[in-house]
Formats: structure tokens, C-alpha cells, sequence
């Protein structure tokens, strides 16, 4: 007896956990244009394969996305830019 009642309520958790999961997934994702921080110039081959990534990330999300570069100290001024910016994804 202990045993069936204990099924029926992982059953019960389990349905409800999914319940909440699929209204998170209905949300759409991103709602505003995306930005990639590069801790290098522009031309540098992280930018390349950045701007590369950043294009096919474009095209499947429909949504714009911007390569910032940010270069200097090391990738200090990129970490401490991404660091102080909003969490927002």
C-alpha cells in the first residue's frame, strides 16, 4: 500500500514540474538584439569565427546580433564590461 501511494505522488510531482516547464518553454527567446563581446580587434581570428558565430546565430533566432570587440589589458576591459553589464541572459 505504502508503495502505491508513493508512486501516485512521484507521479502527481512529476506532472505538476512539467506543467510549469511548458509554459517556460513557450516564451520566446531573445527579444532584443544580442551582443558578443570579443576581447580582441577587429580583424583579429576570434573576431572572425565570433562574427561567423554570431551570423548563424542570427539566422536561426531571427533576431539581430552585434560583435562588440573590446580589446585591451589582456581581456580585463571585455571580462569587466560583461561583468558590470545586466543579467539578462
Amino acid at each position: 500500500m505504502r508503495q502505491g501511494a508513493s508512486r501516485v505522488r512521484s507521479v502527481l510531482c512529476a506532472a505538476w514540474l512539467l506543467a510549469f516547464a511548458a509554459s517556460a518553454v513557450s516564451q520566446d527567446y531573445p527579444t532584443r538584439p544580442i551582443r558578443v563581446v570579443v576581447p580582441f580587434p577587429p580583424g583579429a581570428g576570434t573576431d572572425i569565427v565570433a562574427r561567423a558565430v554570431a551570423q548563424s546565430l542570427a539566422e536561426a533566432w531571427k533576431q539581430s546580433v552585434v560583435v562588440d570587440n573590446r580589446p585591451g589589458a589582456g581581456g580585463t576591459i571585455a571580462g569587466e564590461m560583461v561583468a558590470r553589464g545586466s543579467a539578462d541572459g
